[in-house]
């Protein structure tokens, strides 16, 4: 799974030698903001010594991290894990690929014959979106 977002906050680098093999670990904390129209914040983990190398994030700038996904059962209680497994940056300067499609003109009916009417976005109010009554009340309902 991949996600994109900003890098808001460093949690910094942990380490340490595993109880059963004596091999030493390695491991980077990261929370990323997501793009879209309600941002979430996801933290993930970077673990192992070669990724922690090739995996270098600055706060501030935007990536899109491919991730992994594990939830696990301690003691009655469950722990969910995100953990990235590659990234790219995602350059601001780039133009969008891919440009909004204007309203094309649709058949009203759905059947041939049937007079073309302009497509209305959906949702739009018909009146231009000003409220009637009273102005401070601007809910719809």
């Amino acid at each position: 799974m991949d996600i994109e977002g900003k890098i808001i906050f460093d949690l910094g680098e942990q380490s340490g030698v595993a109880k059963a093999s004596g091999n030493p670990w390695r491991k980077h904390e990261w929370v990323m903001e997501t793009n879209g129209a309600y941002p979430r914040k996801v933290k993930f983990t970077v673990f192992g010594e070669n990724r922690c190398n090739d995996m270098q994030f600055v706060p501030g700038n935007s990536y899109r991290v491919s991730v992994d996904i594990e939830s696990r059962e301690y003691q009655g209680r469950w722990y969910t894990d995100v953990n990235a497994y590659a990234m790219s940056p995602l350059d601001a300067a780039a133009p969008m690929e891919q440009q909004p499609v204007p309203p094309t003109q649709t058949m009203q009916g759905g059947f041939p014959g049937a007079t073309a009417q302009p497509a209305t976005q959906f949702g739009a109010p018909a009146d231009g979106g000003l409220p009637s009554g009273n102005a401070e009340d601007d809910l719809p309902f």
